[in-house]
């Protein structure tokens, strides 16, 4: 059996809407009745209120063809979860899939701050609830935290009060707040005080950075933020100071390789996985909106030890471990179920 099939797995980057079945997608925007695509209302962005004329496949709902067209993609997904019980339904799938992957933790995005953007006056406080419910539902076998996405799309005021809010849920397993969305158009700098704050209450900070922007972003995402893990980081192998300083810090780079290549932020001559662990540098791998990409943390993880080899594969996930945001008395839990299932793989015919 591949390693990548049996190992107990690490959700670090994984946004929960992005899992969001597409057969559900369909079943909830019709329930609903919205559309299933999006246009902004101008190429400043704002409000996306014009739908686009074409036609959308049910069977192929989340299709794109570059990092913009995702975003909305992953916009139209968000209008459809409108209200509590969506939510919950989102969260028993997401565990139902991620339990038949071995997976054992994940700290999983979610995005408030678009969620009311479509839907105004949703009890996001019940959607939490409802989230979390499910999610505890599966303590026995797996762990799994939330991690606020500030999302740079509404800007630095937004986001501040996104902080506030993801503080104020610090009893519904939120972690920590990250930063998403559009990252050529709103540089780190915007969002400095809104982490200076998140960081004041206890809350942890990552951020998304070189996947749509260049290798300043994740500098700026580091220095400025603070950020403690890095969502993609691509863009940083093109600056071997900060290569060498991300090594250095130890901050995980959370690489996902079917998602890179969708958006466009892969690198064209190699693995970006491969090219960060031979700087040094802490990987992890993870499916980023698997639904919406067509993979899984599965299917990541064999991309990953087909290319690199199952050595290689366990040291990301270890790795996983190692920069997660659970306990030092968890951590050691996961690190000997990791063992086991290595040593099984290893004494079976």
């Amino acid at each position: 059996m591949p390693l990548a099939e049996a190992i107990p797995k690490v959700h670090l980057h994984c946004h929960l809407e992005g899992t969001l079945r597409a057969k559900t997608f369909v079943e909830l925007a019709a329930k609903h009745g919205v559309p299933l695509r999006y246009r902004p209302a101008s190429s400043e962005g704002g409000a996306f209120v014009d739908e686009p004329p074409e036609r959308v496949d049910p069977a192929n709902p989340y299709r794109f063809e570059n990092f913009a067209e995702f975003l909305l993609a992953f916009a139209a997904a968000s209008r459809a979860l409108a209200e509590p019980d969506d939510y919950a339904r989102l969260a028993s799938e997401f565990v139902e899939d991620a339990l038949a992957q071995h997976v054992m933790y994940g700290e999983l995005f979610v995005s408030p701050s678009v969620w009311t953007f479509f839907n105004k006056d949703l009890d996001v406080r019940a959607c939490f609830e409802a989230i979390v419910d499910r999610l505890r539902a599966a303590r026995s076998q797996a762990t799994f935290k939330l991690i606020v996405d500030l999302t740079r799309n509404f800007g630095a005021e937004r986001a501040m009060r996104t902080a506030h809010l993801a503080a104020g849920l610090m009893d519904l397993d939120v972690v920590g707040v990250g930063l998403g969305g559009d990252e050529a158009r709103f540089p780190p700098e915007l969002f400095e005080e809104a982490f200076a704050f998140a960081r004041a209450q206890g809350l942890r900070c990552v951020a998304h950075a070189g996947e749509a922007a260049g290798a300043r972003s994740v500098r700026a995402a580091i220095d400025v933020l603070k950020a403690e893990r890095i969502g993609h980081g691509i863009a940083a192998i093109h600056d071997p100071a900060l290569v060498a300083d991300l090594a250095h810090r130890r901050i995980a780079l959370e690489i996902c390789p079917t998602s890179n290549v969708l958006t466009g932020a892969a690198l064209r001559d190699r693995d970006a996985f491969a090219a960060f662990d031979e700087a040094d540098c802490r990987v992890t791998i993870d499916a980023d909106d698997p639904a919406m990409f067509g993979t899984s943390i599965e299917r990541e993880y064999a991309l990953v030890e087909s290319v690199a080899g199952s050595e290689a594969l366990e040291r990301f996930v270890r790795n996983a471990i190692d920069a997660s945001f659970a306990d030092s008395a968890a951590k050691a839990t996961m690190h000997a179920a990791v063992s086991r299932r290595s040593e099984d793989r290893h004494v079976r015919p």
